[in-house]
């Protein structure tokens, strides 16, 4: 431990006390008090637990109902699974970060929290690009629906997320090993300008083709609305509730993406300008637009629960210990 003295423009002088001592780092030791450190221990203790909570229900509930078993809600089901995981492994990882600046953990232990944390971003991102690829066959081409997205198509997709993580998370930890000893720098945000190229391809360009595809449904579907307005023939009453069904479900499923596009944007936009900047946003800035962003994985399953009837339904099963009491998995959720 040194204490380095060191002047501003108005000659004060601050002690400012180093991790470790060493030629090439410099990590501030930042002494949390006790106060604080308690209430983010309790504050982000329960932002993981809800996270794992909400997402278990709707995992649960996709397993065990029958009559969720559809190519969409597969997809729901991967998105819920890296949501789960940031709960159960990213934001605890985070916790001992927000409460302690100084890491004595090993290298390897601290590649591995970055590479779980890009590894579930990506799987969450390229879930959502398969979810509003579903949907716009189920809007825009319904007489196509059930040829191109059925369960072998769902499977194929869910596969390509999460291999395409896996190969994320290997590449963070190669680059992790590259970059030599970190003495107390765990999640180091102070990412080369060559890796804003990451941030284009991870977040930008599948935020912009997801922002596309649901343009054109929101089209699409205000079209149908039209049509199913000025028609007064009772024969398609069926097939307008179907529309009218799946007009919802894409409509849920764009807020879902929405509330993923609100929570992640900060961090994203505040990782790219910061190496543009000369690394001026501060770490503490950058360390909350991160919690925003593994936040939006408690939202997801509020979504589900306000906008479907039948997740209400088996949620309320569910937690109430019914599905323990007999054999609903044939019942009729909606």
């Amino acid at each position: 431990m040194e204490t380095e003295l060191i002047f501003n423009k108005t000659d004060v002088v601050k002690d400012i006390h180093l991790c470790y001592e060493s030629e090439n780092v410099s990590c501030i030791m930042v002494i949390t008090p006790s106060i604080i450190r308690v209430l983010l221990y309790l504050f982000l203790g329960s932002l993981s637990v809800l996270t794992m909570c909400g997402n278990l229900l709707i995992i649960i509930s996709i397993i065990y109902f029958k009559q969720l078993h559809t190519p969409a809600n597969y997809l729901i089901f991967s998105l819920a699974v890296s949501d789960l995981l940031v709960g159960a492994l990213v934001l605890p990882f985070f916790i001992v970060l927000s409460v302690s600046s100084c890491w004595n953990l090993a290298d390897f232990i601290c590649d591995m929290g970055r590479s779980l944390d890009s590894s579930l971003c990506t799987s969450s991102i390229l879930n959502l690009c398969f979810i509003s690829i579903d949907r716009y066959y189920a809007v825009c081409q319904p007489l196509r629906y059930r040829s191109k997205i059925n369960s072998h198509a769902a499977v194929i997709m869910i596969l390509v997320s999460w291999g395409v993580s896996v190969l994320v998370g290997i590449g963070i930890i190669i680059l992790g090993l590259n970059e030599g000893k970190r003495e107390g720098l765990c999640f180091s945000f102070h990412i080369p300008i060559s890796s804003i190229t990451a941030c284009i391809f991870s977040f930008y360009l599948p935020a912009i083709v997801m922002l596309s595809i649901y343009l054109k449904i929101f089209l699409v579907a205000q079209r149908q609305a039209r049509s199913i307005q000025n028609t007064n023939c009772q024969g398609i009453k069926s097939g307008a509730s179907d529309s009218k069904m799946e007009r919802k479900a894409t409509k849920t499923l764009a807020i879902v993406m929405g509330a993923f596009l609100i929570c992640w944007t900060p961090f994203f936009t505040g990782m790219t300008l910061n190496p543009l900047s000369n690394y001026s946003i501060p770490l503490s800035v950058i360390e909350i637009f991160a919690l925003f962003g593994w936040s939006n994985s408690v939202l997801n399953p509020f979504v589900y629960a306000f906008f479907y009837s039948w997740f209400r339904v088996a949620f309320r099963m569910i937690i109430s210990g019914k599905i323990f009491q007999g054999d609903f998995a044939n019942s009729k959720l909606f």
